[in-house]
């Protein structure tokens, strides 16, 4: 900064050659005395030392010389006095520079000082040269510090003893803020710390030592490559003019400036600089986010989290990543890894593929197909010594050696590096997949992984993964999945919108648009809370898929308030082993309140809630529908409840604690019922009256249990008399099992009003 050149202020004073009517022996004030008329100096034209100078008798106490001129304080302006002068003969004076502050208006800025350092004369004929800074600012180096002045009147005082001979040479004014810059804007350069910038020469120390000296200042980062081969950290703030270059195992920690706008302009390129800041979180950067500022984030390829820093493979402290979104880059680094292998396959391991044929070439968290596969089985862990896979779920029906597909979709984060990574959160994340890539691959083992606030819009594949267990406690909320797959039919569909494996999953608040299924649930005690999930297409009498799918048998699992919009609940366990029945819960442990189920253009024989059994023997115990809307828009369905047995009914003898009441039906031929209240009509006396509950009770239940029996109007014997008799009732008759049959005394007829349970009584 140079006001003479920038603003173009003249600073420097005439020359005493110009004449000496400028030159004031008093103050310097309009007005005072001058040179040009006071007799006590005079124009010196030739000097061996001076070219044109000023010789000066002193015969004040301070004898003064002052430029009358006015010369201008500017706030961030320095301004330095020089003069040069000699002792020609008489007393010798000590010498300094002095001013004369002034205000606009002309009155004098009271307070400030007026000198500064003094100069003692000790040779005749030696130039001498006293100089002075002035400026607003009091810092270091400032002489004369002038807050609040408009202009000065500068020159020398001459003091000590009168009589003395002095010549002063023409005094020089000049803007010297540029001596004042790296203080006035705070910076530490890493060159003057042996920085080189040439992208060869290791550059660590140099910045180490930069943020050391800095003591509250800017470090300043050139132009130039900055190689750094060994870990940095800045507790510093820094500007970057120039790009840094660092191994993925050397972190680059950025305490006072964390930020991902920082890493970009440190690093030139945004995946470098957002692994770089991911490494950084990771590792104590005094924060526990962060910010994306907003910024999208073009990748070319997957982002390994865990090789951000290899270093790492364990991470178990809070830490977020927010405020920004994530767009894949068109190219084959996103295709799926699709390897198939033959493996064999033991219920007593259930967890574990052994003898895998080409094991080297297959990833861990690749989605396992073949015969008795259940859904979102995936490669949790791989050894290849041993030539065995880890799998998320056991298989249904896979015994014995067959062929696997292996497939491994692309997620633009992927977290499966880490062996556990926990207490992770995503905020208000854009994932904006483009039909390119998958969204987020979890790590094998963790817990309380949190996506909120965010989208995961049109993911390829998936939408999120989890392999293994690290979704223990994962939380989804507020966010919207919406899938590449909004033309698509429903048959057609197969992106998922996440899967879980683990417990205690939290799924609250969510939009989900159109996958194959939105979600595929192994665990127990989820909580599923005002989401809408909608999966329909433009196909008249069209298949729907489930989605949600249950696929623990006790899942512990609570459904309230929800939107589920053309798709179903489908509950089974296909992730058993031995799904038969054995020494195990049956179907139960489930509750479905107060929700919304809606659907349209479908056929009669569409239903909201699919109970599938992949094995014998299985029964509901503990199953509550209770408070909810079913609604079929554009055509009627038979009935909201179902069991698909493709593979095995429910055992509907040992039913136990079904409550399926206080429903509306909209457009459904047969509302389910338990218990079910149904009157019967006895047109002709009998002892034995015959009661058929029909379709009511729910999944095509027996009518197992009578649990109460009232007449309306009177019940009257083949005489027309009044019969008082209390009946005793008998459940499942008939060859469906669906009567019941009510016994009297006599033979009676007349109207009752009955309730049948097809449960047990107790629960």
């Amino acid at each position: 900064m140079n006001k003479a050149i920038t603003d173009g202020i003249v600073f420097n004073p005439l020359p005493f050659a110009a004449g000496l009517g400028v030159w004031s022996s008093g103050d310097g004030t309009p007005g005072s005395d001058t040179y040009a008329v006071s007799g006590s100096g005079v124009f010196v034209a030739a000097d061996q030392d001076f070219a044109g100078c000023l010789e000066v008798l002193k015969t004040e106490p301070v004898t003064r010389v002052r430029y009358m001129g006015e010369t201008p304080i500017l706030p961030g302006c320095y301004l330095r006095v020089t003069a040069r002068v000699k002792a020609v003969a008489g007393p010798l004076p000590a010498v300094r520079i002095s001013g004369w502050s002034g205000l606009a208006g002309g009155a004098q800025a009271t307070g400030l000082p007026e000198a500064g350092p003094s100069v003692q004369l000790t040779t005749y004929g030696e130039v001498v040269e006293v100089s002075a800074i002035i400026a607003t600012a009091d810092r270091n180096g400032v002489d004369l510090v002038w807050t609040g002045a408009n202009y000065g009147h500068f020159g020398i005082d001459l003091t000590g003893p009168n009589g003395g001979l002095v010549r002063v040479d023409d005094i020089k004014i000049e803007d010297v803020s540029a001596v004042f810059t790296r203080d006035l804007v705070a910076l530490v350069d890493v060159r003057d710390f042996g920085a080189k910038g040439d992208g060869t020469t290791d550059d660590s120390a140099a910045f180490d030592a930069a943020d050391a000296a800095a003591n509250g200042r800017t470090i300043m980062v050139p132009a130039g490559v900055y190689l750094l081969e060994n870990s940095v950290t800045l507790e510093s703030r820094v500007r970057f003019e120039g790009r840094i270059v660092q191994a993925p195992e050397h972190r680059f920690i950025l305490q006072r400036d964390y930020n991902y706008e920082t890493y970009v302009e440190a690093f030139e390129d945004e995946e470098v600089a957002f692994k770089k800041a991911f490494q950084a979180l990771i590792n104590f950067s005094d924060h526990e986010s962060l910010d994306l500022n907003g910024r999208r984030i073009s990748l070319t390829e997957p982002v390994d989290m865990q090789a951000t820093d290899p270093s790492k493979t364990r991470f178990e402290t809070r830490r977020v990543i927010r405020n920004g979104q994530f767009e894949p880059v068109s190219g084959a680094a996103w295709d799926s890894t699709i390897v198939t292998s033959q493996a064999t396959y033991a219920v007593s391991d259930d967890r574990r593929l052994t003898n895998v044929v080409d094991i080297a070439n297959i990833p861990v968290g690749a989605l396992v197909e073949g015969n008795g596969v259940g859904r979102e089985v995936y490669v949790r862990g791989v050894n290849v010594g041993s030539q065995t896979i880890e799998l998320s779920q056991p298989l249904y029906d896979a015994e014995g050696t067959q062929e696997f597909t292996f497939t491994r979709f692309k997620y633009m984060l992927d977290f499966s590096g880490f062996n556990k990574l926990s207490q992770f959160v995503l905020d208000d994340i854009e994932f904006q997949c483009r039909g390119v890539a998958s969204g987020i691959m979890m790590s094998a083992d963790g817990f309380t992984f949190h996506v909120r606030d965010s989208f995961i819009n049109r993911p390829k594949d998936r939408g999120i993964t989890s392999p293994g267990v690290g979704c223990q406690g994962m939380m989804i909320d507020r966010c919207q999945l919406i899938s590449d797959e909004q033309a698509v039919p429903v048959s057609d569909r197969v992106s998922i919108g996440f899967n879980a494996n683990a417990n205690d999953v939290k799924i609250r608040d969510n939009r989900v648009s159109k996958f194959k299924h939105f979600c595929v649930l192994a665990g127990s005690g989820n909580l599923i809370t005002a989401n809408h999930w909608f999966h329909g297409d433009d196909e008249i009498n069209g298949p729907r898929k489930g989605g949600i799918i249950l696929t623990e048998l006790n899942p512990k699992s609570v459904f309230t308030g929800n939107y589920c919009d053309n798709n179903f609940i489908e509950w089974t366990n296909e992730h058993f082993s031995s799904p038969a029945l054995g020494n195990q819960f049956s179907f139960g442990g489930l509750t479905i309140t107060g929700n919304i189920f809606t659907t349209n253009d479908v056929a009669t024989w569409f239903n909201f809630i699919v109970i599938k059994p992949y094995g014998p023997g299985h029964y509901i115990n503990g199953f509550s529908v209770v408070s909810n809307v079913f609604r079929s828009l554009n055509g009627r369905i038979d009935r909201v409840d179902n069991v698909d047995t493709t593979f095995a009914d429910l055992d509907f003898n040992r039913t136990r604690g079904l409550e399926f009441s206080g429903n509306t039906y909209h457009n459904v031929n047969q509302p389910a019922q338990n218990p079910v209240f149904l009157t019967h009509t006895q047109a002709t006396e009998a002892s034995t009256w015959t009661m058929s509950t029909g379709t009511v009770l729910p999944f095509g239940g027996r009518a197992k249990t009578v649990e109460s029996i009232a007449p309306i109007g009177s019940i009257t014997d083949t005489a027309n008399n009044r019969v008082h008799d209390f009946p005793w009732a008998e459940g499942e008759k008939g060859s469906d099992l669906r009567s019941v049959q009510v016994n009297w005394s006599r033979p009676v007829k007349g109207r009752v009003r009955f309730q049948v349970r097809m449960d047990q009584p107790e629960i």
